[in-house]
């Protein structure tokens, strides 16, 4: 394509459609009614689609269930696809620098979360409060998330840079005030601590929520699942970095403040970056990223009468937000029952560690077989049967060792990390052409608001000293069980009782009916 390409801006018309203006519009006004046309207009397209898939279209590749064909692009080319009207799709190779950065700030902010879980017992002392209170520091950064949720699918909506930007001067700023508030080695002003983290929180979800809006933007249907797969799990990375590594830096309450120092320096190294990552691409990548999204009232209207998006969102929501919770309870889980820190972060690693090998073997598999249905399908039960057996796991110290933890830690990771992506992409396709921005944040929300709520309850069923042994979190494990399985049938209904045309995957046909029949070149 070279320097003859036409800029994406000009290809777009200057983005002065009437079909973009409309799809963009807030409800209000004289407004209202263009955008009732526009949904109207979006519904009635959907149900053409799926009313054609009894008879794949000529050349159609990727249906539900089946494997995209065609010629595989060169991992040392970047491809270019032309439509029948003679407009280019390209990926670019500056994707990998946003990706880059969106996977560094994802680490980040996760270690920020649980920067003091891995030593809530020295953290107390050196703030001079309880290890209930230290708790507070992640569940704050949870209902923070949730708070600043319309905020975030509102900038996300207009473009995933501006996330990224505003997520990275959040982490500049809150790491900086967290370390003026524990700049003392006797002792910490928890207040101002807690101020820098609810910082860090707010900056969470314009990161964690973005993954699928950048590569919805950037990357083909070839590549989607494992961009979405690296940037969403990176946060998870971040938080077993924050098991493995803090625990290391604090021997004694005075610590503290050293190791707030060195996670602020680290933050700032990775925020700086977020500032020149390019927008967007110069052209577009395929046809469905220049689709026009539907406007947030809009997407709110059709999302809350489909049926299939609160059968992966309620799912999705309760095993973030009960990895959330086990995530920052996962010491106090495990210490009164003869663990040490280290150990414990040794579990949570392996929680995290295999997830990630397991999500980088399966979302390449994903992305080209298109098995959605069947990933979750596998996935949900595994982790439901996971966290019935979390139940009896930290009394096998005595007879065991720490066999037992770290097998089911690691089962529940390969499980819960591989059906991540999953979802947060099936979502795209089965709204699409609803922005990504409003299906991965309201998930993602859901997710972070139920674990901060977990945190809360299994604080109060803490045991006391007559527990056995004291500090015993059995009946928080037993809520975590009994929530995880009632969520298992959710998303193994998806497709029954007459259902199977709504699992129609929208943008890949979306993609295929835009490029049509035209032959791949590459350059």
């Amino acid at each position: 394509m070279g320097g003859h390409s036409r800029p994406w801006r000009e290809l777009r018309g200057d983005e002065t459609s009437e079909m973009e203006k409309t799809a963009t519009k807030s409800i209000g006004g004289s407004e209202a009614a263009l955008e009732s046309d526009a949904v109207d207009r979006h519904l009635i397209e959907m149900d053409a689609v799926t009313a054609r898939t009894t008879g794949p279209a000529p050349g159609a590749r990727g249906l539900v269930g089946s494997k995209p064909t065609g010629t595989e692009s060169s991992h040392h080319a970047t491809p270019v696809e032309t439509d029948a009207v003679g407009v280019e799709y390209k990926v670019y190779r500056r994707r990998w620098f946003g990706l880059l950065q969106l996977t560094l700030l994802n680490v980040i902010v996760s270690w920020d979360w649980l920067t003091f879980s891995p030593v809530a017992s020295h953290a107390a002392q050196y703030f001079q409060t309880t290890e209930t209170v230290i708790n507070w520091l992640s569940t704050a950064f949870m209902f923070a998330f949730t708070f600043i949720t319309p905020v975030v699918i509102y900038v996300l909506h207009l473009g995933p840079k501006k996330s990224i930007v505003t997520a990275a001067a959040l982490l500049l700023v809150g790491n900086w005030i967290r370390y003026a508030g524990s700049y003392s080695s006797s002792e910490g002003i928890f207040g101002v601590v807690m101020f820098g983290q609810i910082l860090t929180g707010l900056a969470q979800p314009f990161v964690l929520a973005a993954p699928a809006r950048y590569s919805d933007l950037w990357f083909t249907d070839r590549g989607r699942v494992a961009a979405t797969a690296l940037t969403s799990l990176a946060n998870p990375l971040g938080a077993a970095l924050g098991q493995l590594i803090v625990p290391f830096w604090v021997n004694k309450p005075s610590d503290i403040s050293r190791m707030v120092l060195y996670v602020s320096i680290i933050s700032s190294v990775c925020s700086v970056p977020a500032f020149f990552i390019p927008s967007r691409p110069p052209t577009p990548v395929a046809p469905s990223a220049v689709t026009p999204k539907l406007s947030l009232g809009a997407s709110a209207r059709v999302l809350f009468s489909q049926l299939e998006f609160w059968l992966l969102l309620i799912p999705f929501a309760a095993y973030v937000g009960l990895f959330n919770s086990i995530s920052s309870l996962l010491n106090q889980i495990f210490l009164p029952y003869g663990y040490n820190d280290e150990e414990a972060g040794i579990a949570g690693a392996l929680l995290i560690v295999v997830g990630l090998v397991a999500s980088a073997v399966t979302s390449p598999i994903i992305d080209r077989t298109k098995s959605y249905l069947l990933a979750i399908r596998v996935a949900v039960p595994l982790i439901g049967l996971c966290y019935l057996a979390l139940i009896w796991m930290p009394g096998t110290r005595d007879g065991g060792g720490v066999a037992g933890p770290y097998v089911v830690m690691a089962v529940l990771g390969a499980s819960s990390f591989s059906l991540l992506p999953i979802v947060v992409e099936y979502l795209v396709e089965l709204t699409h052409p609803i922005s990504p921005a409003v299906t991965s944040t309201l998930s993602w929300s859901g997710g972070q608001l139920l674990g901060g709520i977990l945190i809360v309850i299994s604080g109060a069923l803490k045991k006391g000293e007559d527990g056995h042994p004291p500090g015993d979190m059995t009946n928080a494990l037993i809520l975590h069980a009994v929530l995880a399985l009632a969520a298992v049938p959710l998303p193994l209904c998806l497709g029954l009782f007459g259902r199977k045309e709504k699992l129609l995957l929208r943008r890949v046909r979306s993609d295929e009916e835009g490029r049509g029949n035209a032959g791949r070149r590459e350059r």
